[in-house]
């Protein structure tokens, strides 16, 4: 089989098993559904008829506008995508179901004084009076008050419930009416507030512009600047600042040369001595002075002409003193103009010296004299800028005011009535159709949640998978339910009705236990249970009977030496039983009894002994099973409960297997998980469990054995 076949085939079990859960429950279900929906069709029957009613209306994020784009209201939004803000939407909701919404609607229809609309009809007229007084009308409006906004669109749906159809559709007009007078008050009040306030402030404003205006005027006058700019003296200021600096620049540049050319002088003196041709040929300034150059010339040609007068004449001839004598001249001529040239560069020098002082002292004034214009351009500029801003602060505060002024005369609103609320005569609740539909599917969800959840929380067991995967024993077979008869016994049943499903169930589980062991095959085995009535007794005698059917010589013997019921079961006397032949009292023929069943013979408990768990113990007990063994093909001791006393788990050390009935839907898991490992505490072998007293009709073996009986063999339950 393929894994898509296997788990087709798990799913179809799980589906079977839900099924068998919901039919062993039908009752239940069918009680909890009607009762469901029986309530809930009473419930939307009694309920009171409320109307609804609805009005819409278009919500523009700005109201019409009738003035110029250049005048604003207190409320507007410049952001153009103010609308797809959900918050704008949200807001105008809350408005609409706002106290203040309702109190205006209460206060026009006077609702607080009408009894049917506060729903005290039914009062007395003493008490009704108190009771409105107690009334909160304004609270019940806004409790009707629902808000539904079209998507992707303005449009905004106002809806109202009442008893009353007419008053329903009053309402949601009325409720309309007064947002759109709330949202006017609102805007009015805001316009209002916002006209107070910047009308102070234009008293305030003016003030400080006109201080600011005269302190502007008083600092010009007082700065000598009424006819002549702070920019131009600052010009003019800058020019002289400009003059003074590269005239003192000039000045220096020639105190530096004549520095320098004095200092030239004294070095040529120092170095040229007395020698007045040598400095002018040393001297740059020298050679620059035409008249110096002339002398220096006359000297030096005199000087040749002397020269060439000495080497002919002696030294008192005419001639000889004569250039003498003009030598004399020019050399005084020339040294007097050389010393002329020196004491001219000193007094230029002293000169300039004195004239870079007066203009440092000029330069300073000036310099200080820029600063403090400077200093009287910041500080006009400053109190220009605080009169150009207290200015700017006015006019901008006294448009505002004008246009808010404009703005409250207009009564516009940026809500429109798309469409008024008319009466509906239709109710919107009750919905009984609805309501019972909803019952149904509400019963049925109820009823087999129930039935699912006590089927959980059922801790019995009942089927085959609990008693192998939860208890890990072998799953022998399952035994119906036997059902009553007249006057008749049960235990007897599968030998008066061979044919019934209850002695087939039976057989299956004989042939179960046969198979088990085919090499060895079980001489001695015990039927017990987890606690009393459970029908371990019933399902040894069944046992016992279907093995004798099959031809074989059974013995039952009654171990249950608490409660013995075998010998009631085959109606047989219990005077010699096996206390007895433990003891020492009877015999062994006299105590087996024989039945109606042929092949199957009993040894009942005989007299209740007061120490039944000694007895079994005893070295007698045990040679009894020994000799019995040797008699028959299958001996079946029944026991008392595991659970009740150890006499169980004594017998089972005894022989060769245990089987353990477990009663459907009475045995607990947990009950027989101990019972399990208290046998299994004392070596016990464990052939397996039966499943006993299984209610076909509410069991998941009905299916099964309904078909085995109907359709291959023909089985029923009577010949």
């Amino acid at each position: 089989m393929s894994n898509s076949s296997e788990a087709q085939l798990s799913s179809s079990i799980d589906l079977r098993q839900y099924l068998r859960v919901l039919l062993k429950r039908k009752w239940l279900i069918l009680i909890v559904f009607s009762l469901v929906v029986g309530a809930t069709t009473l419930w939307a029957r009694s309920q009171p008829k409320v109307f609804a009613a609805q009005i819409s209306l278009i919500i523009d994020s700005k109201e019409p506008r009738f003035l110029d784009n250049q005048i604003q209201d207190v409320n507007n939004d410049s952001t153009s995508a103010y609308w797809a803000n959900k918050e704008y939407l949200e807001t105008q909701s809350k408005i609409i179901t706002s106290r203040a919404v309702s109190q205006r609607v209460v206060e026009k229809l006077g609702l607080n004084n009408d009894p049917e609309f506060l729903r005290l009809t039914k009062l007395p007229e003493a008490q009704r009076d108190e009771a409105m007084k107690r009334a909160d009308a304004v609270a019940m409006v806004q409790g009707r008050i629902k808000v539904e906004s079209l998507k992707d669109s303005r449009v905004t749906f106002i809806k109202i419930e009442d008893s009353d159809p007419n008053r329903a559709a009053l309402l949601a007009n009325e409720v309309a009416q007064a947002y759109i007078d709330e949202s006017l008050s609102q805007k009015l009040k805001v316009t209002e507030n916002a006209s107070k306030w910047l009308d102070e402030r234009r008293d305030s404003l003016s003030d400080a512009a006109r201080a600011s205006e005269l302190a502007l005027y008083a600092f010009r006058k007082q700065s000598d600047m009424l006819s002549t700019s702070i920019d131009d003296r600052a010009n003019m200021v800058s020019s002289r600042l400009t003059a003074t600096s590269q005239a003192l620049t000039d000045v220096q540049l020639k105190i530096a040369g004549h520095k320098a050319r004095v200092a030239a002088i004294r070095n040529v003196q120092h170095q040229q001595g007395s020698d007045d041709s040598m400095w002018a040929e040393a001297l740059p300034a020298a050679r620059e002075n035409p008249t110096l150059q002339k002398l220096k010339d006359r000297m030096l040609s005199l000087r040749t002409d002397c020269t060439e007068l000495q080497s002919r004449y002696l030294g008192e001839h005419p001639k000889l003193m004569e250039c003498r004598d003009k030598l004399a001249l020019v050399e005084k001529d020339f040294q007097r103009e050389l010393s002329n040239l020196v004491v001219g560069t000193e007094a230029e020098l002293r000169e300039s010296v004195e004239k870079e002082k007066n203009l440092q002292a000029l330069f300073n004034e000036v310099r200080a004299e820029a600063f403090e214009v400077e200093k009287k351009k910041l500080e006009l500029d400053r109190l220009k800028q605080e009169s150009d801003s207290a200015k700017r602060q006015y006019d901008s505060v006294f448009k505002r005011l004008k246009d808010i002024e404009l703005s409250g005369l207009l009564r516009t609103s940026n809500v429109r009535v798309l469409d008024a609320a008319r009466p509906q005569l239709a109710p919107v609740r009750p919905n009984v159709p609805q309501s019972i539909l909803l019952g149904i599917v509400a019963g049925l969800v109820a009823a087999i949640g129930l039935a699912l959840l006590l089927e959980f929380l059922d801790s019995t067991v009942t089927s085959q998978q609990e008693i192998e995967e939860r208890m890990g024993l072998t799953f022998l077979g399952f035994v119906p339910s036997i059902p009553p008869t007249d006057g008749q016994a049960k235990d007897l049943h599968i030998h008066r009705e061979p044919k019934s499903h209850i002695a087939e169930c039976t057989r299956a589980v004989r042939t179960n236990l046969l198979f088990m062991s085919p090499d060895k095959p079980l001489k001695r085995m015990l039927v017990t249970s987890s606690g009393p009535q459970e029908g371990k007794s019933t399902t040894a005698i069944n046992l016992g009977i279907a093995m004798a059917q099959s031809g074989q010589k059974v013995l039952i013997i009654d171990t249950d030496m608490r409660r013995p019921r075998l010998h009631k079961a085959f109606g047989v006397p219990n005077d010699v039983g096996v206390s007895s032949l433990v003891v020492g009292e009877g015999t062994l023929e006299a105590a087996i009894k024989t039945t109606e069943v042929p092949g199957l013979y009993l040894l009942p408990c005989g007299p209740v002994p007061p120490n039944p768990a000694e007895l079994l113990h005893t070295r007698a007990f045990g040679e009894l099973l020994e000799t019995l063994d040797g008699k028959y093909d299958r001996v079946i001791l029944d026991s008392p409960p595991v659970g009740a006393v150890a006499d169980a788990v004594v017998l089972a050390t005894r022989v060769n297997g245990v089987v353990l009935v477990l009663k459907s839907g009475v045995t607990h898991r947990d009950v027989a998980k101990r019972t399990v490992r208290a046998l299994n505490d004392v070596k016990a072998v464990m052939l397996g469990a039966v499943l006993n007293d299984v209610n076909l009709d509410r069991s998941r073996y009905g299916d099964y054995y309904y078909g085995y009986a109907y359709r291959n063999y023909g089985y029923g339950e009577k010949s």
